[in-house]
């Protein structure tokens, strides 16, 4: 269990081993907060305290911690951001639990505006660090400090270069139990360079070989970039339920396979559902740069939750199997469920994986009768029948 914190002065420790990551997969391996939130509020525990009346904003909290902290550490007006609609309702509930108050937020503007203070969890996509940097450049009080943390092994130096690009000034914090902390200070040029950087994004880039434009904000699986699991997946998809009049691309990312379907089967309309922020709004972009926006509806939910019961025809699924930096199964396993669910009788999944993770026992369980499509040296694509 993770120990307890205590923040400064005369506050009351802090128990972070009474957070859960629920609704989120959860397992002995996946805790809910670990020792780089610790040295995060530590490290900012000074500035949390004299915040007020100014907010503070936190950044990328996988369930909490960081919110709960600074809310105790003294700051008196604490908004988040998280990517994930799973840990935002680990976040509410969470801070129910410890009957504190925490506005959440969208990325954009208002999250960051006043801010005197942002807290964060250093991502490990240097693009997504890159967009967040440049929206508190751009929006947040000219005398913000960021005070961004995370474990020293999914660290680089170019996270600092990444800050430095608009922020006059970045420190750094002594090593503690495998962690650090980044300061950034001084939005660079008046924020004009924030401004600017946060103006790139979502960033494009065409495949001609497929036809379409990909538009992806920064921590998207695969960026604007054809993943080699996709790709191997879209060149089989040709016989996938040719009949079907609607489609889910479930855990959808930049939203590739959607305004896949689209292009390609002119009569057919496509959900597409992701559980990320980012990949939702990228799926969106995605979708409007091929003329698609009309037939594809996209929704940030954790899997299906918002689909009927035996109301689908063809679901296609890439899926993830990392949760932050572990890699765990259990969101597959979750996914597959919430597939077989909603597939009407005789509808399929098709579903793209890596071969070693041997997931056809699984499929034939949660789905149904399972069948290969094709393989390669790497990659498995298999069509799951619903009963």
């Amino acid at each position: 269990m993770p120990e307890s914190l205590s923040l400064t002065g005369n506050l009351p420790d802090v128990d972070f081993s009474l957070l859960r990551r629920d609704p989120d997969v959860g397992g002995a391996d996946l805790p809910a907060s670990d020792a780089a939130d610790r040295l995060i509020l530590d490290e900012a525990a000074d500035l949390l305290a004299a915040s007020a009346p100014h907010a503070v904003t936190v950044f990328d909290d996988a369930y909490g911690a960081l919110a709960i902290g600074a809310t105790v550490g003294g700051a008196t007006a604490v908004r988040s951001h998280q990517d994930l609609i799973t840990g935002e309702r680990a976040l509410a509930r969470n801070a129910e639990r410890f009957g504190v108050s925490v506005e959440q937020c969208a990325f954009d503007a208002a999250a960051v505006a006043g801010a005197r203070v942002v807290v964060m969890r250093l991502p490990r996509s240097l693009d997504r660090l890159a967009e967040v940097a440049a929206l508190i450049a751009a929006h947040a009080d000219p005398e913000v400090v960021v005070v961004a943390g995370g474990r020293i092994k999914h660290m680089s130096v170019a996270m600092n270069d990444i800050l430095g690009e608009v922020f006059d000034r970045v420190d750094v914090s002594h090593a503690r139990q495998k962690s650090r902390v980044l300061f950034a200070r001084g939005p660079r040029g008046a924020q004009k360079s924030g401004a600017e950087k946060s103006g790139f994004w979502p960033q494009t880039q065409r495949h001609d070989d497929l036809g379409l434009t990909l538009a992806a904000h920064g921590g998207v699986f695969a960026g604007t970039r054809v993943d080699v699991g996709t790709r191997f997946l879209l060149s089989t998809l040709d016989p996938a339920v040719p009949y079907a009049r609607t489609a889910v691309d479930l855990a959808c990312g930049s939203g590739l396979v959607a305004s896949w379907l689209a292009t390609s089967r002119p009569s057919i309309t496509v959900l597409a559902t992701d559980r990320s922020a980012a990949a939702a709004a990228s799926a969106r972009a995605t979708a409007a740069a091929n003329n698609v926006a009309d037939r594809v509806t996209v929704t940030q939910s954790d899997g299906l939750e918002s689909v009927a019961d035996a109301s689908q025809e063809l679901v296609i699924l890439n899926p993830p199997f990392h949760s932050d930096a572990a890699i765990s199964t259990d969101i597959a396993r979750h996914l597959f469920v919430d597939a077989g669910r909603a597939l009407a009788p005789g509808g399929e999944l098709w579903c793209v994986w890596n071969s070693h993770l041997r997931y056809r026992p699984v499929l034939e369980k949660e789905v149904g009768p399972t069948r290969q499509i094709a393989r390669n040296s790497k990659f498995t694509v298999t069509a799951s029948r619903k009963p």
